[in-house]
Formats: C-alpha cells, sequence, structure tokens
C-alpha cells in the first residue's frame, strides 16, 4: 500500500492498513468511511490532502473518494473547532426554543452557522433534528447530547468550553473533542478514563410506554416471546 508524502505519518498509514485488514481482499473500499474518520481525526477535518490519502491507500481516484466525502455531513471539508456545537432547530426543538437557544449561541459566539469562533475552539451549526424530541429543545456537542437548554444553559456551555473545560453531556461518556471523536469512528478504542459509559432511558423517553401499560393499552395479538425469523423463511413442520 502506498500513500503520498502529507502529513499523515507511519503510525496514521498503519491505522489505515489495519482498517484495511477488516475488509475481504475484494472489498477494501469499503473501508473508505473509516479512512475519510481516521484522516479528520489527524487535521479536524477531511482536506484535499486527506482525500488524496484516501484515494492512494484505496487505489481510486480523488473524485469518488471526493462524492462521498461531500455526501455526509459528519465529514467536514474545511477546518473546523476543536467541539462541533450543533443546536436542533427541526420542529420540536424549535417550538420547546430550539431557535432562541441558535440565535443565542449565534450571536454569543459572533459565528454563524458552520463557522468557527476565532480561536478554533467552536464550530456552531443547526441540525435539522437530533433524534431526541422527548429532550428538546437540544444540543451536542461532537454528537453527544445536552438536553433540556436553554439560552442561559447553552451560553454557560460553550464559555466553559472555550476556557478549556469538559461538562458532562446529559447522557453518555465524557466529552472528547473533534479529533478524538472522529479516530472512536475509525473504529480504534478510545483510551481515556470514563470514555465509554452506558445509561438508561429516561423518563421522557419511557413514558410513552408508562401511559400504554397504565391505560392497558397494547398490539393485538402481540407477543414479546416469538422468535425472530428471517423473511421468507420456511417454518419447521413437526
Amino acid at each position: 500500500m502506498t500513500a503520498p508524502t502529507t502529513v499523515f505519518d507511519e503510525e496514521i498509514r498503519q491505522r489505515a492498513r489495519e482498517i484495511l485488514a477488516r475488509y475481504p481482499a475484494d472489498r477494501t473500499r469499503s473501508a473508505l468511511l473509516p479512512l475519510l474518520h481516521l484522516v479528520q481525526s489527524v487535521e479536524g477535518h477531511v482536506s484535499p490532502a486527506g482525500v488524496e490519502f484516501c484515494a492512494e491507500v484505496l487505489g481510486i481516484n480523488k473524485a469518488q473518494v471526493g462524492a462521498v466525502a461531500s455526501f455526509y455531513t459528519m465529514y467536514k471539508r474545511r477546518p473546523t473547532g476543536d467541539y462541533l456545537v450543533s443546536v436542533c432547530t427541526n420542529t420540536m426543538c424549535n417550538v420547546l426554543g430550539g431557535q432562541e437557544v441558535y440565535d443565542t449561541l449565534s450571536e454569543h459566539l459572533g459565528v454563524g452557522h458552520d463557522e468557527t469562533t476565532a480561536d478554533g475552539t467552536i464550530t456552531l451549526e443547526h441540525a435539522e433534528c437530533l433524534a431526541a424530541c422527548d429532550y428538546g429543545p437540544v444540543m451536542t456537542v461532537n454528537y453527544d447530547f445536552f438536553d433540556n437548554v436553554t439560552p442561559g444553559s447553552a451560553t454557560d456551555l460553550v464559555d466553559d468550553l472555550r476556557r478549556g473545560e469538559r461538562p458532562q453531556p446529559s447522557r453518555g461518556a465524557r466529552l472528547c473533542t473533534l479529533k478524538e471523536m472522529s479516530l472512536q469512528l475509525a473504529g480504534f478504542p478510545d483510551t481515556r478514563d470514563e470514555a465509554v459509559a452506558d445509561g438508561v432511558p429516561g423518563e421522557p423517553t419511557l413514558r410513552g410506554l408508562q401511559l400504554a401499560q397504565q391505560h392497558g393499552i397494547a398490539v393485538a395479538g402481540f407477543n414479546p416471546d416469538t422468535p425472530i425469523k428471517k423473511a421468507g423463511a420456511k417454518e419447521d413442520k413437526k
């Protein structure tokens, strides 16, 4: 495997080889997604050099790499801050105040959507949906959740980040930087203390289930112990 002379040193090239080894020899192109996360873990975004690196590693052209990198929003094509702050402004969170949270942060930080503060700490973006309507309004920092935010709590949070602190997310493990998160998404473990955490469903998430149980609502004829069968599978006859 060859690679161009770039910022990607031998350690990164070795990790690239480890990624390729996860796939069958005739399916190595499937390694493109984790490779893009790998290069983002080095530079904080997928640069032209990163695109070239992935193309060389996989033996494909840069246009093919660029087509994938530009399709998925988790791959950033220009320099991004240490902390990507995403504020949900979709319907549910918007009704609950998400747009006000975003507008307050934008004014406080002096940046707009997909812009980065001058100190390189924060990149702000509005998100269409963060799949946590039951905790709205929500925002994420490098995809870790902060629930039920207000303009004041959101402002305090970004101020803490700019001071070098790492506030604990509402759910999940300890906060990490964008580069650290990208390395995890490339398939390499995070060795920091408390880097992995489990949790239980919160009260808002369970509320629908609790109401159904309270009022005796259930799917007719549903048996949760019924074995799951593959579509088209023939039933054994005894």
